[in-house]
């Protein structure tokens, strides 16, 4: 038997209906089956997955081999017992919910043999709103490296390896990391490498985030993010010497898995968790956050290390608060700059510096966070009707400001706006009239955010107006031409100002007449 150019590598636990999708994205690949090799690890699966891999491997019988073993609770271990079966010249891994583009493999490989890559990345993008780190694939490549590229953020195993590689440096995965256990692995594998490449002309790999969210990333628990994030640290830093090479992996860490463990959801936890788990980020920092990493974090995330580093634990709990909240504290505005008085603000305890709390570049954006108090109809001087907006703004600046720098708009529709001042603040009255609302809207209705856009001479930002409590004005009925509708101006679930339109039918105009009137006037 030939040696197949590349073995893919699918582990799987319980992932129907999705397995059939991904299976079928491999048996058709351009490459060619007599190319291929499917090796499929069943890891303890309790649904229909075990029958699934049977079926394609009677059907395929020369291409798909399937492995069974007892649950490991990670795709670290089939992972590990795939690659001691594989034969391929290259190995590919998929995540048994994805699938891919029907060139993928051959493209991949014949980049590889064409470069001498030992490592090839394909474009890979999120279905059903995963998220995937973009950055990497914005042109083909045939060499990044740590420094030069993105290449940090896209770590994921999912991706063609020279086999001689792998087995060279005995490359496997962690299997004692529940999650990001192919982090290390694809890591090591790209310093060892002679070449990494890569390939964005094409959409190589669909990620899917399943719609129960049952994909391993999403249902981690907090404790086991935190050790995951630990360990990743801690690798890197085994790994690396000290310097760019390293500070370039350890931005994504303390970018992603670090700082995102001090949001909100730690608030909820208990006093000796929070305890704990403050006390390991604390470590984490002041072992391995740099100047160079710290200077190139975004500031948010800065902030939010430092503290956890520098301050006590009330502290940090103080402005994670604050930084959930929608705008931010108490602003001093100084020579035209903006500062934001977070937690550590000119405190001379921690010494922060004042560009760390600098908000101008988004003040505009801050200055359009406008909450809506009521929702009206009115008339104009020639007695047509007219929605009117009225929403309060904190910051007396915006009156400060030329008419024409704020506008206020439901859809492609541009109200009349006054802003006048109101303490505490500045108030924002805008009318939108009915004629031009219907006039924008599609034949069969539709649903427009308010939203209000503010230019400033450092940018122009733009935010949904928003509510604290529910706002709304009474229905109206109103013709437009020779067609009715329903015109609601209210709240969405997310408390943003929206108006409603629905086209009025004769069948529904009847039966809004019948709910009225339901006896028909006897």
């Amino acid at each position: 038997m030939s040696q197949p150019d590349v073995t893919v590598v699918v582990a799987v636990y319980n992932t129907m209906p999705y397995l059939t999708a991904c299976l079928d994205s491999l048996v058709g690949q351009t490459i060619g089956l007599d190319r291929l090799e499917v090796v499929a690890v069943d890891d303890g699966s309790t649904d229909r997955s075990g029958a699934e891999l049977d079926r394609y491997a009677k059907r395929y019988p020369d291409t798909v081999r399937v492995l069974r073993q007892a649950n490991s609770g990670g795709p670290a271990v089939p992972s590990n017992r795939a690659l001691d079966h594989a034969r391929g010249r290259y190995v590919f891994f998929i995540g048994s919910d994805d699938h891919l583009g029907p060139e993928a493999l051959e493209r991949l490989v014949d980049a590889a043999d064409r470069w001498g890559s030992d490592v090839v990345l394909g474009r890979m993008v999120g279905t059903n709103k995963r998220y995937v780190h973009q950055a990497v694939y914005a042109e083909t490549r045939e060499q990044v490296d740590l420094v030069d590229s993105a290449l940090p953020w896209s770590l994921s195993n999912t991706k063609l390896f020279r086999r001689d590689l792998i087995e060279r440096h005995g490359l496997r995965f962690r299997t004692d990391m529940p999650m990001g256990s192919d982090q290390p692995f694809t890591l090591e594998a790209c310093v060892r490498a002679n070449k990494v490449s890569v390939l964005g002309d094409y959409e190589y790999y669909y990620a899917v985030k399943r719609h129960n969210a049952q994909n391993i990333t999403y249902a981690s628990r907090f404790e086991e993010r935190l050790r995951c994030a630990e360990e990743l640290v801690g690798f890197v830093a085994g790994l690396l010497e000290p310097g760019p090479r390293r500070d370039a992996v350890l931005l994504r860490h303390f970018s992603w898995e670090v700082a995102k463990l001090l949001q909100t959801e730690l608030l909820d936890l208990g006093a000796d968790v929070q305890e704990r788990v403050h006390d390991r980020i604390r470590k984490l920092v002041e072992g391995y956050l740099t100047d160079d990493i710290l200077a190139r974090l975004a500031p948010n995330l800065r902030l939010r290390l430092v503290v956890a580093r520098d301050a006590t634990l009330g502290r940090l709990r103080e402005l994670i608060r604050q930084q959930a909240e929608r705008t931010p504290p108490e602003i001093s505005i100084e020579d035209g700059r903006w500062y934001a008085h977070y937690v550590g603000f000119r405190d001379p305890s921690l010494g922060y510096p004042d560009e760390w709390y600098d908000v101008t570049d988004g003040s505009a954006k801050v200055l359009a966070m406008l909450t809506a108090t009521r929702l009206a109809w009115g008339r104009d001087a020639a007695g047509a009707r007219s929605l009117v907006v009225t929403a309060q703004s904190r910051w007396a600046e915006l009156a400060d400001l030329p008419a024409e720098a704020l506008r206020v708009s439901a859809g492609e529709v541009v109200g009349v706006t006054a802003v006048t001042t109101g303490a505490p603040g500045t108030v924002v009255r805008t009318v939108f009239a009915v004629d031009r609302l219907l006039a924008a809207v599609p034949l069969n209705g539709g649903r427009e955010t308010v939203r209000a856009e503010v230019s400033t001479p450092v940018g122009v930002g733009s935010a949904p107006l928003r509510t604290d409590r529910r706002v709304g004005a009474p229905r109206l009925l109103t013709r437009h031409g020779v067609r009715l509708h329903l015109v609601t101006p209210t709240t969405n679930h997310k408390g943003q100002v929206i108006v409603a339109i629905t086209p009025v039918t004769t069948g529904r105009f009847l039966a809004r007449l019948r709910r009225i009137w339901p006896s028909g006037g006897k």
